[in-house]
């Protein structure tokens, strides 16, 4: 029975409308169907409606009837085209080859120093007769177990053989300190910020396509506000922190200065019966556990507030396991992520707007006082603090005594009043014909003279006011009472400028400059040497003329030849 051609539009517009859904297989069965549901002739009418060949039809209609079950797929097992690394056996290792030039293959790979992007993997495996596309090259990395991954900062470099005692110590001093009700603080400076429209890391919520314009460099913009310095006072048992926003210096005098009206502002009032402060620092930077100063200014902290000053410094290389680290900074960073600190009032405020979960409450304050840098103390500056090393690593853990040690240190501050230690022995009436006391009292005239005209001096080859503090710089090669005594052995015993430069161990250029500055500075106060009626003509004189005062001190006085 033939088929009416009438029939052929429906069953072309029901194909038209359903084929856009199936597979090519599904659509196989799908006209096979129809065919077998036409009968005889059915095979050519579907073949016309769905514009395919008759054998597509009867290949669909043979499929149904053989009665095999759902494939679950387009293609029968085996069919398309081969995988590449089946196609060559030798893509495969060639790959690894070049993305662990250190494990396998060869170790000058050209990749070894360029970015391994699938890109250029398949490009040069391409170059070595490999034909593979970017794509692949990704398919078979991450079949062999790779993946994009960032570094891992775990790497800290040699680990210090007492690293882990220390930390079980420092862990000891809190419970002690929180036990008793002291309180315990962790210390340290945060990352400078500039301050103004540069480009904060990080993202906020803004509409979409007004994000916050800032400047397209983050060079430093000397004549805006500059830096900022916060550094952090976080009470590790309340929980609590405090940050100066520092505009000058990070110095150790700025860091105790934070400390210092963090316990003026709270300390005190929060721990009313304390008898003792615990620090936790870490190892480096202005409160470091090498850092003279930063000592020098806790022992002031100490007799201030009456308290014992325990300090306990992590290892070197392990700063950030300094809970003020990821306490407070870390929560810092996150309040003013995508946002410029255009100003120091947003710095002190954001900072101020911090908080967590777990009830971290924060005080900011700005700091705008000067930290002067490049001071100096010397070995008996230090050895004359109130300082108690600690039985375990003295270096690491010391407390502060509270003492006043102002007259102390004042004794050893103006070095350059002092004779040098292997030059004190001359300082005696038979060489100065003076008094001990009137020449305590002529050194301490000169010394005032002396810094005055030498401030003076420095100012005007400046142009400017100090930036460092006083004192700093090399130490002088002769102090001042080295150069009263070296004139007095010139124009009062007649001793010649070279056996002086023998005894001071200097050229004889450097010792006729230094006495002209010390005959100067004498004249400006209306005193001069008196020539004595002995006249010393060697080192051998000198040394007959004071036989009951030996040389003492690193150098000795050598025998003229």
């Amino acid at each position: 029975m033939a088929i009416p051609e009438a029939a052929i539009d429906p069953l072309a517009a029901k194909f038209q409308a359903v084929f856009p859904h199936l597979d090519e297989r599904q659509r196989r069965l799908v006209m096979g169907a129809e065919a077998l549901s036409l009968g005889h002739g059915g095979i050519r009418v579907v073949a016309r409606a769905a514009g395919v060949r008759e054998g597509t039809v009867s290949r669909g209609a043979a499929e149904l009837e053989a009665g095999e079950a759902p494939l679950g797929r387009v293609r029968r097992p085996g069919g398309g085209r081969k995988r590449a690394v089946e196609v060559d056996p030798g893509l495969r290792p060639a790959l690894l080859a070049m993305v662990e030039p250190d494990l396998r293959g060869d170790p000058m790979s050209p990749l070894r120093w360029t970015t391994k992007s699938t890109r250029r993997l398949a490009a040069e495996l391409t170059a070595q007769g490999h034909k593979v596309s970017a794509d692949t090259v990704g398919d078979l990395l991450r079949e062999e177990g790779f993946s994009l991954q960032g570094n891992s900062r775990v790497l800290e470099g040699a680990d210090h053989p007492d690293r882990d005692a220390q930390f079980r110590y420092i862990n000891d001093q809190v419970k002690a300190h929180q036990a008793s009700g002291d309180p315990v603080v962790s210390v340290d400076a945060k990352k400078k910020e500039q301050v103004g429209e540069f480009h904060m890391a990080g993202r906020e919520w803004q509409r979409r396509g007004t994000p916050v314009k800032v400047r397209s460099h983050d060079f430093l913009d000397r004549s805006g506000a500059g830096l900022v310095i916060p550094y952090g006072v976080y009470d590790l048992t309340e929980n609590t922190g405090w940050v100066g926003v520092g505009t000058d210096h990070d110095t150790a005098a700025f860091a105790v200065a934070t400390i210092r009206r963090w316990w003026q502002a709270v300390g005190q009032h929060t721990y009313p019966g304390a008898r003792r402060l615990l620090i936790t620092a870490d190892a480096g930077g202005s409160n470091g556990y090498r850092t003279r100063a930063w000592k020098v200014e806790l022992a002031k902290l100490a007799g201030e507030i009456g308290l014992e000053v325990t300090v306990c410094h992590f290892p070197p290389g392990t700063s950030k396991w300094n809970r003020i680290e990821h306490r407070l900074f870390s929560q810092i960073t996150l309040s003013w992520r995508g946002r410029p600190l255009t100003s120091h009032e947003v710095v002190v405020n954001t900072i101020a707007s911090t908080t967590t979960r777990a009830g971290l409450r924060v005080r900011a304050e700005l700091d705008t006082a000067a930290y002067a840098t490049g001071g100096r103390i010397s070995n008996a500056q230090l050895q004359a603090l109130p300082l108690r090393p600690h039985d375990w690593h003295g270096d690491w853990n010391y407390t502060l005594l509270p003492q006043q040690f102002e007259q102390v240190m004042a004794q050893h501050t103006k070095l350059f009043d002092q004779p040098s230690p292997e030059f004190a022995w001359l300082c005696v009436p038979k060489v100065t014909g003076i008094e001990p006391d009137q020449w305590a009292t002529l050194v301490r005239a000169l010394g005032a003279v002396h810094e005055d005209q030498r401030e003076t001096q420095l100012h005007q080859r400046r142009g400017h006011a100090r930036k460092t503090a006083t004192g700093g710089g090399r130490p002088p090669r002769l102090t001042l009472v080295d150069r009263l005594i070296a004139l007095f052995l010139h124009d009062r015993l007649g001793l010649p400028q070279t056996q002086i430069a023998r005894l001071f161990h200097a050229a004889p250029q450097t010792i006729s400059i230094r006495i002209g500055e010390a005959r100067k500075l004498l004249e400006s106060i209306g005193q001069r040497p008196r020539p004595a009626a002995m006249r010393l003509r060697s080192l051998d004189e000198l040394r007959e003329l004071l036989p009951d005062r030996p040389v003492t001190g690193r150098r000795k006085i050598k025998k003229a030849s």
